[in-house]
């Protein structure tokens, strides 16, 4: 492709002279941009087959527009185009290049267009296409953490608060909680794909246009629900990019909390699972070392997607309608964090399933921290109608005593325990061991292995 044209032939007789150097530097967007090609293309096939059969393309004109942006297509994916800066952006690199291939029939194509709306449909459409593979990505990684829930349903383990041990539950349970996050992360993508989900092809600069084109016919086309209302609002509008970066944001926070959690859990002082070869690197110098990098990266990852959220508010904010060339500065933030939540999930996924939990060692650590003494009070509540309030008391004052005797509240010996509770029996130690406190809590949502397997098969369904 020609790299001899510069933007002011673009722009037509306006100026007569073309742009200072670093204005085409700072001007042109084709070194982002081109990642629209695909959508851009698509979105011109949809215009010039509206425009024919409105009576304003010719048929030859649109088989000569559609058969060289298809030619364009195929060299783009080859790679075999040569995208220049002196053309500003993906539009103009295609209609230039258009141009070359059929001549004037390619200046017929931007009529009752401008590139404020096609920029705006490209970017809508870029965008619900990368909402479609991250909702894949997120499915996947469910199922991933699906098949360790379900590996792992009775498999106990310390329950956390404050990073203090506060009650037994099954890893199971655990991993289920971030099914939970992960399933209200697609329906945040999938509300943002709902509302972006109108056309604003045809909306032209600012003010709609003057010509009898089809406007519900290009959105069916480009698979739209409906064209925008409001052309000045179709335009300027970049709260589609907002939402997405918003969903992004969200769901790049859970994985930072799953990452830390991997993080804290595959240091030798805590020894709960190991991390596969394929997620971890070495030391330079030390040579025991094992690296948790992959979800160290992940929990750093974040911050590119909140700078991007940030960014772009901070673009938008102060913009009078209708369109503003502030805007150009809308894509690389979002394709930065489109990638980088990409990026995540995959490396999220594969750590999940590769990842071998330590049973022995996350069944010795529920037995530490007192971690039953809620069911301590429970019983004294079930059995003895002893009101919470007092059983809660006189739990406290039995883990005092357990503590300042260097040993867990099974190991009282009962006589000891009656002095706090006389009404106490041996039947309270049943209720003191990790495995009876987490399948005592069966309650619909609980730790309960029972429970953990009826979620298991509640997501597997959703999922088919």
């Amino acid at each position: 492709m020609s790299d001899t044209k510069s933007s002011n032939t673009m722009w037509g007789g306006r100026f007569a002279g073309g742009p200072a150097k670093v204005m085409e530097k700072i001007n042109a967007s084709i070194g982002f941009d081109q990642r629209f090609f695909e959508q851009d293309i698509r979105g011109s096939i949809a215009h010039a087959s509206m425009l024919a059969d409105q009576g304003i393309l010719t048929r030859d004109d649109l088989a000569a527009i559609t058969g060289g942006l298809n030619t364009i297509l195929g060299e783009i994916r080859e790679g075999r185009f040569e995208f220049s800066a002196a053309l500003e952006d993906i539009h103009m690199n295609v209609e230039n290049r258009l141009r070359e291939l059929i001549g004037d029939a390619a200046g017929r194509l931007h009529t009752a267009r401008s590139r404020n709306d096609q920029v705006a449909t490209d970017f809508k459409l870029w965008i619900r296409d990368t909402l479609d593979n991250i909702d894949g990505m997120l499915a996947d990684l469910q199922k991933a953490l699906l098949d360790q829930a379900d590996r792992h349903a009775e498999t106990v383990m310390p329950g956390f608060t404050h990073l203090q041990v506060a009650q037994p539950v099954t890893f199971g349970h655990h991993l289920m909680a971030y099914v939970e996050m992960t399933g209200r992360d697609r329906d945040r993508f999938a509300e943002s794909r709902r509302r972006l989900n109108e056309s604003p092809l045809g909306s032209a600069a600012l003010a709609g246009t003057s010509f009898p084109i089809d406007r519900d016919a290009t959105a069916a086309a480009l698979g739209f629900d409906r064209p925008t209302a409001n052309s000045l609002d179709a335009v300027s509008d970049r709260d589609f990019a907002l939402d997405f970066l918003h969903a992004a944001n969200v769901c790049a926070m859970h994985l930072s909390r799953l990452s830390e959690e991997l993080v804290i859990w595959s240091s030798a002082q805590f020894g709960f699972v190991k991390l596969s070869d394929a997620f971890s690197t070495g030391s330079s110098i030390m040579p025991q070392k094992r690296n948790p990098d992959a979800a160290e990266l992940v929990k750093a990852k974040i911050g590119r997607v909140t700078g991007a959220y940030v960014a772009l508010t901070s673009v938008m904010k102060g913009l009078p309608m209708a369109y503003g060339k502030d805007m150009q500065e809308d894509k690389e933030a979002v394709f930065d964090a489109a990638d980088t939540i990409e990026l995540s999930i995959t490396a999220m996924t594969g750590m999940i399933a590769d990842l071998l939990p330590n049973e022995a060692a996350l069944r010795n650590a529920a037995s530490q921290g007192f971690a039953t003494a809620t069911d301590f009070a429970d019983w004294l509540v079930q059995n003895l109608d002893t009101p919470f309030r007092d059983a809660h008391h006189a739990t406290g004052a039995a883990v005092k005593m357990a503590e300042d005797r260097g040993c867990d509240l099974g190991d009282l010996p009962l006589a000891d325990l009656q002095t706090i509770v006389p009404e106490l029996t041996e039947a309270v130690f049943d209720a003191l061991t990790v495995e009876r406190a987490v399948h005592g809590r069966n309650s619909y949502g609980g730790t309960a292995p029972a429970q953990v397997r009826a979620q298991v098969a509640r997501w597997r369904e959703m999922l088919k």
